[in-house]
């Protein structure tokens, strides 16, 4: 049984390393290109292609799927079954035909819910509180195959994007390792989605990560942690980006008529802003040109005075 795999970031990586450990022949590993990162703009590869190289697989970057030699690189290897877990493109049906058992996906939701691809981010965004994994075959759309078979993961109220990529980047490899002896044998039966019961959850771009102040302290609380520990939120300060990389709900709200993004106080506890329904607590934030730093190191310097409006 030859399987190819399919994947680009961190959460992948358990979902292949499983595959090896349990002894499956994978035969080779498709992954996006080396992409620039950092402020030097440096080259790097993707996690799941550090993982394959480390045990010793074949790497495939192609920049585009869908095109005709990409498909052929992909066709010489035969495939029995391609196993995707994130990774980035949506594959044309020259390539959803080639496996006789089919492409099967690892999605972090549980659809129909959260299709696209920051099902994760969003469902934290929206406040959600529970998601999980859903193992699903393939088909054109955008995550409108059949489903094999989910598992559900809380959200905790402290969880962020980081700690819950790695809780359902677990979850899917448990899940697929379950599936997979029915999988090598043949396609199983899946339950085809309802959709009308579909949400989409899109790429986030810059206005996802501004904050509103005139939104709920919660709204706000939730907007922070989804964007942990990938782009962060912010607001403006004096025209410049401020980043809150955490934060906190008071127990207790102050009684005022300030406006939205007014700053109430800044102590060692954090930078207390208002919000359209309360305030909310900033524990950790960055200043344009800074690095993070605690409420405590930043409000030592001053800087930012009561009556500042943010946003």
């Amino acid at each position: 049984m030859k399987i190819v795999f399919m994947g680009t970031p961190a959460f992948a990586v358990p979902s292949l390393q499983m595959l090896m450990d349990e002894g499956y022949e994978v035969v080779a590993v498709v992954t996006q290109p080396d992409r620039p990162q950092g402020r030097k703009k440096i080259l790097a590869p993707s996690p799941v292609k550090e993982a394959a190289l480390s045990l010793g697989l074949p790497v495939l970057q192609p920049e585009r799927m869908r095109k005709p030699e990409a498909v052929a690189e992909l066709a010489a290897y035969e495939p029995d079954l391609i196993v995707t877990a994130a990774y980035g493109q949506i594959l044309p049906k020259a390539v959803l035909d080639l496996p006789r058992n089919g492409c099967v996906n690892v999605h972090g939701s549980l659809l129909p819910k959260y299709r696209g691809g920051a099902p994760i981010q969003r469902s934290i965004i929206n406040g959600e509180k529970v998601t999980g994994v859903t193992l699903m075959y393939m088909a054109e759309g955008l995550d409108t195959g059949d489903m094999i078979s989910r598992v559900e993961v809380a959200i905790e109220d402290e969880d962020t994007s980081g700690t819950m990529f790695e809780k359902l980047s677990l979850a899917g490899r448990d899940l697929l390792k379950s599936k997979m002896p029915r999988l090598v044998n043949g396609r199983v039966q899946a339950t085809p989605q309802d959709d009308s019961q579909a949400t989409f959850a899109p790429n986030l771009n810059r206005e996802d990560e501004r904050l509103d102040w005139n939104a709920g302290s919660r709204d706000s609380y939730n907007r922070i942690r989804g964007l942990v520990p990938f782009s962060g939120a912010f607001t403006l300060w004096n025209g410049e980006t401020f980043k809150v990389w955490s934060s906190k709900i008071p127990a207790e709200q102050k009684s005022t008529d300030s406006a939205p993004g007014t700053v109430l106080s800044v102590t060692e506890q954090g930078v207390e802003v208002k919000t359209g329904d309360g305030s909310l607590l900033l524990t950790t934030v960055q200043p344009a040109g800074k690095k993070a730093m605690s409420a405590a190191d930043f409000s030592r310097g001053g800087v930012m005075k009561p009556g500042t409006v943010l946003g």
